[in-house]
């Protein structure tokens, strides 16, 4: 019994990762030295300005992301699926009282961490920021296909706080 659980166990983990390797191509964390050029970006209750990213394959993009709405953003760069594995990590960060509509409680989310490291926050992919903190991200858009910006605080994808990004 403990072997075919073991068999299964490892097939789940390489089909698993063959499967993400293929098809959550969403670039790599970029370098401050090699950005091509620097977006601004603003946060609002719930929405993106801009509404639309124009990026070419390959840019290296900065982004300089503000919270200018009244809640608790996020600003992630994945495709559809890691938004979807993405959002009940969002909701335990609720739950646990990490997140609270209008602020992030930063020492309880380090507390978490050392328990759980997806209540750590701490993905090179996104910028999680309460209203009216600003926060950079540096990415390399160089596998990147079928990339959307979205915040996965709870509801907000939901309601449409998605904004599409056009790769050329």
């Amino acid at each position: 019994m403990n072997k075919i659980f073991t068999y299964l166990s490892v097939f789940f983990i390489f089909t698993s990762a063959s499967f993400a390797d293929k098809n959550m191509m969403i670039g790599s964390k970029g370098k401050l030295s090699e950005v091509d050029r620097t977006i601004k970006v603003k946060m609002y209750d719930n929405y993106y300005e801009p509404k639309s990213f124009s990026i070419k394959k390959g840019e290296t993009i900065k982004f300089e992301v503000i919270n200018a709405g009244n809640l608790v953003h996020e600003f992630n760069i994945a495709n559809a699926m890691m938004h979807k594995k993405h959002q009940p990590e969002m909701e335990r960060m609720v739950e646990n009282e990490i997140l609270l509509a209008d602020s992030i409680d930063r020492e309880k989310m380090k507390k978490m961490a050392k328990m759980d490291k997806a209540m750590g926050h701490s993905h090179s992919n996104s910028v999680l920021l309460a209203p009216n903190e600003k926060g950079d991200l540096v990415w390399k858009f160089d596998n990147a296909m079928n990339i959307e910006i979205a915040c996965n605080v709870p509801g907000h994808y939901q309601i449409g706080m998605v904004a599409n990004v056009d790769l050329k």
